[in-house]
This record gives C-alpha cells, sequence and structure tokens, in this order.
C-alpha cells in the first residue's frame, strides 16, 4: 500500500483516539476523585510523543504543550483549594475535611466513583456530628462542602475545555 496511505491513517487514528479520551477526561471530571485532568494531559503527552517521532513537533505545538501542562497542574490544584476554601469559611477543621477526602476515596476503590462522590460529605456530616453534637451546624458545614465541590467541578470543566480547545488549536491549526 501506499506510505502517504498508512501515515495519513495513523494521524487520523491519532487524532481521533487523542480526541476520545479528552472526552473522556472531561466527562469524568463530574467525578471527584476521578483525576480527569491528568487523564486529558497524558492524552496529550501521548499526542506530542507521537507527532515528536513522526517530526511534526514544532514551537507552537511545544507553546502549547507547556500550556495544556500548567492548566493541568493549576486546575489539580485548584479544585481542592476551592472545596476547602467553602468549608473552612465555616470554620470547619482540616481533620474532618481530610476525613471527607479519605472516605471518598476508600470508598470509590471499594465501590464505585459515584459511591464516593456520596461517601465524602457523608464523611464530612458525620465528622462534624461527632465534633459539634448539633445536626444543623454539621449539615451547614456539609453544605458548603457541596457547594464548593460545585464550583470545583464548574471551574475543572472549564479548565478542560480549555485543554481540549488548546490540543485543537495544536492539531488542526498550528500543524
Amino acid at each position: 500500500m501506499d506510505p502517504v496511505f498508512w501515515e495519513t491513517f495513523v494521524q487520523v487514528f491519532l487524532e481521533v483516539a487523542t480526541f476520545a479520551v479528552l472526552v473522556f477526561g472531561l466527562l469524568g471530571l463530574l467525578i471527584p476523585v476521578f483525576p480527569g485532568l491528568t487523564v486529558m494531559w497524558i492524552a496529550t503527552l501521548v499526542y506530542a510523543i507521537f507527532q515528536t517521532a513522526a517530526g511534526n513537533m514544532n514551537w507552537g505545538g511545544w507553546l502549547l504543550f507547556v500550556l495544556i501542562t500548567l492548566l493541568m497542574i493549576g486546575g489539580n490544584v485548584a479544585d481542592n483549594i476551592i472545596i476547602a476554601k467553602h468549608v473552612r469559611d465555616k470554620n470547619v477543621p482540616w481533620s474532618s475535611i481530610i476525613w471527607a477526602f479519605v472516605v471518598g476515596i476508600i470508598v470509590s476503590l471499594f465501590f464505585t466513583p459515584i459511591a464516593g462522590m456520596i461517601a465524602s460529605p457523608v464523611g464530612l456530616y458525620l465528622a462534624e456530628l461527632n465534633r459539634l453534637k448539633d445536626k444543623q451546624t454539621a449539615f451547614s458545614n456539609t453544605k458548603a462542602w457541596m457547594t464548593g465541590w460545585g464550583w470545583a467541578v464548574a471551574a475543572r470543566m472549564g479548565i478542560g475545555v480549555v485543554m481540549i480547545a488548546f490540543w485543537g488549536v495544536w492539531a488542526w491549526v498550528v500543524t
């Protein structure tokens, strides 16, 4: 077969596969313990490796890859800061916040990420109920957790969309 055909076939397959993983990672951002931004970044890393091997990387591609990397790092840090800030505004101690994170991760590992998503606020509620002995305040603090989680999801989704847009410019405009 014609080598140009195979080169085109591999390039199209790479772009479709990368885009599919990017969308999967973006949708995974709805699950708190799923590292969607990292999954998206790994997809762009694999894309960069293949593009470099094919001799298709230029300074524009590298610049966009660096920007995608910075977005991934910033998004992963901002996620935890947003949730913690909302809860810390209610004077919830770090021990309760850490307990909620740990409970969510452990339940996600043994059951499903959806169960972990439910377990985190339940863990916070139980920790605060144990600490305060007041159902209303424990519920109010848990509500702050959920509000922070909602804003964190919105921030991660926005960052994920920008990562996909940067990759699209890299894949279809720059190279």
